[in-house]
């Protein structure tokens, strides 16, 4: 009778188990099957949206940003359809797919598709709406005593001119942009919010950061450290810049220093202050050689990006700096409108890294992963490479500059550089702190909102009497929203990877003056680490593959502020 029960029972478990594996192999084939449609209609779609939006950041052409904008509508339908979201979730809740690509793959999937909850017509007039707003920023030219400047033009008069009043008229008419498209923006703002709400979440900003696999308070605490990290380091060297300035404008007293006497529009990039002028080192040189040259000897060569890019000023042309991958198969672009200065060395060097890593994305991977593991993972490669632009090591072993000039450069280029990071990280609390409260409370003052926190973290003086939509002149509120973040959790990471390279593959203990410069080695860490894998693992389990620990701010802390 005992043999007889246990044999049932043995039966019975049997059966169990079969059963299971024959449904866990069902949902995998629906799965599979799911995918393989997808992609069907995905892969020509995804190509056809790359190129028009290339083509309109090219030509600022109505008709093409027209284009652009089918294209975009036609992506956003493809993500609409609520039957196929309730397939996903039915997979998803099924806990039925155990293959680790798979289970990556459905979880990318679901969080796509999820915007299938929200009002196809809201959807709609996102995209059309931020279509206009874009169009507006790349058509706006600043207009000063006449004559029409480009944003190179209006950096290089804030960067080099020593004349206040004229300063401030260039710097008040750029911020005229803001008139043009801060209602344009303020709509656009509250109806993302909508789309949020449909979706389940309290705003917009809640909505992008959790569907772009980030912990809002994660995120919140993040920055509240950084904030403590960086507020007297940057208060010291802030002083210094305002006494620099005194000097340099003949001033009375710090109390006289305004927005426009910082040298940039934002005060979002470290002002020439110390000794050494990094521009004299690239006037007379070919930036895109330089770039190229480097790339190459580190083992990632870029030549056929360099050739499908457009790299200069044109009539018409988005004025800012990017990177698209055309097809997630090898096509990248770098667009760019290079001037011989510094500013644009570190920005070749800073969206040619955002292509190598694209382009080195292993292309046997499910179309949907071919994507870096998170977006400010390409951030951080861009930036690690960005830096060497003032770099003096760098500058030896690439631009050319001899021994004796990069001894004498090289504690100023250190000192310039962390003050570029300390700088960066206060703007960047700005820029996350004010999208944050902007989301939340769209119909709040947002022009005092932006001067309160510039004083705040910048600790910038607001013009008198202005009431101005000063938050609206900065671009990537309106098109590129809350991504801003990213930029310094990516600067963290740089610090990250910079001190494991130099550690573990350069083998090195100096850590203050390495321009990685013709160490092929370092390239094949970064493609078999870093970009092969794309989005095929999550990306702090990618980062503690690839350095041995999770994304932490002590190498950021250890390099810049301690």
């Amino acid at each position: 009778m005992k043999n007889r029960t246990i044999l049932s029972f043995t039966v019975i478990v049997a059966l169990f188990i079969t059963g299971c594996t024959s449904k866990q192999e069902a949902m995998k084939k629906e799965l599979t099957d799911f995918i393989r449609k997808h992609d069907s209609v995905l892969i020509p779609l995804y190509k056809q949206t790359t190129l028009a939006a290339w083509e309109a950041a090219i030509s600022g052409k109505p008709e093409d940003f027209k284009k652009s904008e089918e294209f975009s509508l036609k992506m956003m339908a493809l993500y609409a359809d609520k039957d196929k979201l309730k397939k996903l979730e039915e997979i998803k809740v099924s806990g039925m797919i155990t293959d680790s690509l798979l289970n990556r793959q459905l979880d990318v999937l679901y969080r796509s598709f999820l915007m299938a909850k929200a009002d196809t017509s809201k959807l709609n007039a996102m995209v059309r709406m931020g279509t206009v707003i874009e169009q507006k920023y790349g058509n706006f030219r600043t207009e000063v005593r006449g004559k029409k400047m480009s944003d190179n033009d209006v950096e290089e008069i804030l960067r080099t001119s020593k004349d206040v009043k004229y300063q401030k008229e260039v710097w008040e008419s750029q911020k005229k942009i803001g008139t043009v498209v801060a209602d344009d923006i303020k709509a656009l703002v509250k109806l993302r919010n909508e789309v949020a709400k449909d979706l389940g979440f309290k705003n917009y900003h809640e909505m992008s950061l959790t569907l772009s696999d980030q912990n809002p308070r994660e995120v919140g605490d993040l920055f509240d450290e950084l904030d403590s990290l960086t507020k007297k380091s940057f208060s010291q060297v802030k002083n210094d810049i305002d006494d620099y300035f005194v000097k340099y404008y003949n001033l009375k007293g710090n109390d006289e220093l305004m927005p426009w006497n910082y040298q940039n529009r934002f005060f979002q990039e470290a002002p020439k202050i110390y000794d050494v002028d990094l521009d004299k080192y690239y006037k007379d040189k070919n930036l895109e050689s330089l770039t190229a040259s480097f790339y190459a000897g580190i083992g990632l060569p870029i030549d056929d990006i360099m050739k499908n890019s457009d790299l200069y000023e044109k009539p018409g042309k988005n004025q800012h700096a990017f990177c698209t991958d055309i097809d997630n198969a090898g096509d990248v672009r770098v667009l760019c409108n290079i001037k011989p200065n510094a500013m644009w060395m570190n920005t070749m060097l800073h969206e040619f890294g955002h292509a190598a890593y694209d382009k080195n994305i292993d292309t046997t991977l499910p179309f949907i992963l071919r994507d870096p593991a998170h977006t400010f993972t390409t951030e951080a490669i861009a930036q690690i490479f960005g830096r060497f632009s003032s770099n003096p090591q760098w500058l030896k072993d690439v631009v050319g500059i001899n021994e004796a000039e990069k001894m004498k450069i090289a504690e100023t280029c250190f000192k310039t550089l962390r003050l570029e990071q300390l700088v960066f990280s206060r703007w960047a609390q700005v820029m996350y702190r004010f999208e944050k409260e902007m989301y939340k409370n769209p119909n709040q003052d947002l022009n005092k909102l932006w001067w309160d926190l510039v004083e705040k973290y910048q600790m910038m003086k607001r013009p008198e009497g202005r009431n101005e939509p000063d938050w609206a002149t900065k671009i990537h509120i309106a098109t590129y929203p809350c991504y801003y973040h990213n930029y310094l959790l990516g600067e963290l990471l740089a610090s990250q990877l910079y001190f494991y390279i130099v550690e573990n593959i350069i083998k090195s203990d100096d850590y203050k003056f390495q321009s990685f410069a013709g160490k092929p080695e370092i390239g094949a860490y970064l493609k078999d680490k870093i970009f092969m894998p794309g989005s095929k693992w999550y990306w702090n389990e990618m980062i503690e593959k690839a350095t041995g620990e999770k994304l932490t701010a002590k190498y950021y802390a250890k390099q810049f502020v301690n």
